[in-house]
């Protein structure tokens, strides 16, 4: 079995490019900078950079929605390769080929987006003590449920 789960924050946009040909296929790639759960002696790297790639419908997700910084759960296959290179060396690769990929915290808590309240939604300012908004009198009618 060929399975793999990794959290972590992209290192920069989404690089998406498109296949040529009749069925223009969508591929993203993209570098998740994923934590180390512990650290040995004398290594000072706390992170691995891991890179990923996704097709069809997941990359276009990645192209409209996943910037850098954010946090994302994504799971995979690895998939190794290996390609001869200008000056004739043969270069290894290994990437993650991302079969789902979502957020992994909310838009108010990523870093890039702090501060940021749409104009629909009203402010956190509005909320009750015990954390949920406060209901105005008089729109029973107007609510799904009972």
């Amino acid at each position: 079995m060929n399975k793999v789960i990794l959290m972590g924050r992209l290192t920069r946009d989404p690089e998406v490019r498109y296949s040529s040909g009749d069925s223009q296929t969508a591929v993203a790639r993209y570098t998740l900078a994923v934590d180390r759960r512990f650290r040995r002696d004398g290594d000072s790297q706390t992170a691995d950079f891991i890179g990923c790639v996704a097709f069809g419908r997941q990359a276009e997700f990645a192209e409209k929605y996943l910037r850098k910084g954010i946090k994302i759960a994504a799971t995979g296959r690895i998939q190794t390769g290996s390609y001869t290179n200008k000056d004739g060396q043969k270069v290894y690769t290994t990437d993650v080929v991302i079969e789902e990929q979502e957020f992994a915290e909310s838009k108010s808590a990523s870093s890039e987006n702090a501060g940021f309240v749409p104009a629909d939604r009203p402010s956190p300012s509005s909320a009750a003590g015990d954390g949920f908004m406060n209901i105005p009198d008089g729109i029973d009618e107007e609510l799904p449920f009972n």
